[in-house]
């Protein structure tokens, strides 16, 4: 049994009839949109120091406070990471993603010496995503349609004469942007109450985890969709 995998269809089996909107596998879309288990663990490295050294560390540690060791500690796991990936020469966009955020996230924390405002820049922005990913579904150019653009059919728009499909999209859309704006709710309210512990546990559990789930559900969606497109297609002689 030959255990080479399918080949993608060539543009000339396009032509001849093939449907050009045929999805690359599914474990092969989540590992780009999240960058690879590699990825999502090193995106999540310099957060979970921070919520777990946070609490543990006492007062005061030699010339540093427990909080400025958790935010010495965290900064530079990400700035390491980032090095590491680029003396490995491999791509190094999700750990400057996360070394931007710790950065910002760590100079506030330390300025003012509240643990809370390390995650300051992390709500601000999940709001801020949450209020385009809605807006953008509702003006029928949906943020996750673009991304899909570009993960599943290499930049091309042709997603964009497909009506059900941008519906489907736009749904998609608006339930992230739903979700974003829940969570930083919630984050709001912790970050009020002054629940800092709290406020790092729903940082890191609703980070990476919800954008796996959410991720995955969209892939599912799409594929489901176009699944049933291309079931409705063979049912139907003289479907175009």
């Amino acid at each position: 049994m030959s255990t080479e995998t399918p080949s993608r269809k060539t543009d000339a089996e396009t032509r001849d009839g093939a449907d050009p909107d045929e999805l690359p596998p599914f474990t092969e879309q989540l590992s780009q949109q999240l960058g690879g288990v590699k990825g999502v663990v090193e995106a999540a490295v310099p957060i979970t120091l921070f919520v777990v050294l946070n609490p543990l560390l006492p007062e005061q540690m030699g010339p540093l406070s427990g909080l400025q060791w958790a935010i010495v500690l965290s900064a530079a796991s990400a700035l390491g990471i980032a090095t590491w990936r680029a003396l490995r020469k491999e791509p190094i966009r999700h750990a400057l993603n996360g070394l931007f955020g710790i950065a910002l996230g760590a100079f506030l924390a330390w300025r003012s010496e509240d643990a809370r405002n390390f995650y300051l820049p992390g709500i601000i922005q999940g709001a801020v995503y949450g209020v385009l990913l809605i807006v953008s579904a509702l003006v029928r150019h949906p943020v996750i349609g673009w991304i899909y653009a570009v993960v599943a059919q290499g930049g091309k728009k042709e997603w964009r004469q497909n009506k059900p499909l941008v519906d489907v999209l736009c749904r998609i859309t608006i339930l992230w942007g739903i979700v974003f704006l829940v969570k930083n709710a919630v984050r709001v309210w912790l970050y009020w109450i002054d629940a800092e512990n709290a406020l790092g546990l729903v940082t890191l559990f609703g980070g990476w985890p919800v954008t796996i789930a959410l991720t995955a559900f969209t892939i599912w969606a799409v594929r489901r969709h176009m699944k049933a497109v291309e079931a409705a297609g063979a049912a139907s002689p003289n479907a175009a």
